[in-house]
């Protein structure tokens, strides 16, 4: 076959066919149609549930959101007139307006108002979410069962936590201490700086603060609430005259009950409570008063410097109690009741050459026989 023939046959055979044509990939105005009327058709059956789950959803948050403020604010005004109801409580009572400080009254009412309104957030909120959960017809029966879990699980993990907080709410709401007072607290003992939910701060003798775990406690011992005793031994010798002591006791509690700032500490008079114990040689007696809070030492110390004073003045000599020392001057003759010396204690008197056993003279007579034969 010729070169012209093959050429002439390639060029005449037709070309191949495309396998698809483009005009088929694009959709036609028939399909954009059936889509809208699908789609038109399925929100036309479901419009209404959605809105009602919409208008549902928005309920729930609407009503959770006016219920929370309105919770939160009702407690911010329960607060406020406590603090109001107790400050003017306080302001007529002299012990009252003394344990009650500004500070104090400010940290319980924050931390009881916090408390109070996160308890309420969270079960509002958390009603709320579960509401929500629910409409949109979730199932919450396997979201429960884990939320148990996991709670149980953080509680065993973290119980010291746990307890910390629940102590320190109990402690707040029942008001066992606050700013202020001077607490026993076992662990530790000072003034309380703060009060906290989960840790308590206390200012100790030296300056140093303590933090102390809420869970730790056990026991508290608050020296600030009520009154405090002032209690003061006054040792003196046993032949005092205890009218004269008395006596000048009782001056010295009424110049004290007089004089500033002692009147206002001292709310009870200065007792002269008797005698405490009596000795061979010394006499304790017993004064006491009833103090403000927290300033017993002070009221002891200065008490204690008055009757110094006055026992000097009237003199009174104030000894060491158990080991009293007794001045030389007045103090007894030792060997005055001891007996006089007796005629035994001669070896060499006739009184003590009779009484000598009959037994020791035996050996001397056997000899004599002897030395007769």
């Amino acid at each position: 076959m010729s070169l012209s023939a093959v050429l002439s046959a390639a060029g005449a055979s037709p070309s191949p066919a495309p396998s698809q044509s483009p005009a088929s990939t694009v959709p036609t105005l028939q399909d954009a149609q059936q889509g809208a009327d699908q789609a038109a058709s399925w929100v036309e059956q479901n419009w209404s549930t959605w809105l009602a789950i919409g208008l549902r959803v928005v309920l729930i948050l609407v009503i959770a959101g006016v219920l929370r403020a309105v919770v939160r604010r009702a407690i911010t005004k329960l607060i406020d007139r406590m603090n109001r109801t107790s400050a003017h409580q306080s302001g007529g009572m002299a012990l009252g307006g003394l344990l009650v400080n500004a500070e104090r009254r400010r940290q319980r009412s924050s931390a009881i108002g916090s408390v109070l309104r996160s308890v309420a957030s969270f079960v509002i909120l958390g009603t709320a979410a579960l509401m929500v959960m629910s409409a949109f017809q979730i199932n919450l029966a396997p979201l429960l069962a884990s939320a148990g879990v996991a709670g149980v699980a953080v509680g065993f993990g973290a119980r010291n936590l746990v307890t910390d907080f629940l102590s320190g709410v109990f402690m707040i709401l029942e008001d066992q201490y606050g700013v202020g007072d001077t607490v026993d607290a076992g662990v530790a003992s000072g003034e309380v700086i703060e009060v906290g939910l989960r840790v308590t701060k206390l200012r100790g003798a030296n300056g140093e603060i303590w933090y102390v775990r809420n869970g730790e406690v056990k026991r508290i011992g608050n020296l600030s609430q009520g009154w405090a005793t002032a209690g003061v031994d006054v040792t003196v010798r046993a032949a005092e005259d205890l009218d004269h002591v008395r006596t000048t006791l009782d001056e010295v509690a009424e110049r004290m009950s007089k004089d500033d700032p002692w009147n206002e500490m001292l709310w009870g008079p200065i007792e002269v409570l008797g005698l405490d114990s009596v000795l061979i040689d010394s006499m304790v007696v017993r004064v006491s008063a009833k103090t403000m809070p927290g300033k017993s030492v002070g009221v002891e110390r200065e008490l204690r410097w008055r009757i110094k004073r006055a026992f000097d003045e009237a003199d009174i000599r104030i000894v060491g109690g158990d080991t009293a020392v007794v001045d030389e001057e007045s103090a007894p003759d030792p060997m005055a009741a001891v007996a006089a010396p007796s005629a035994f204690s001669d070896a060499t008197s006739s009184q003590t050459t009779a009484a000598q056993p009959i037994t020791s003279q035996q050996p001397v007579t056997s000899q004599r026989r002897s030395t007769g034969k």
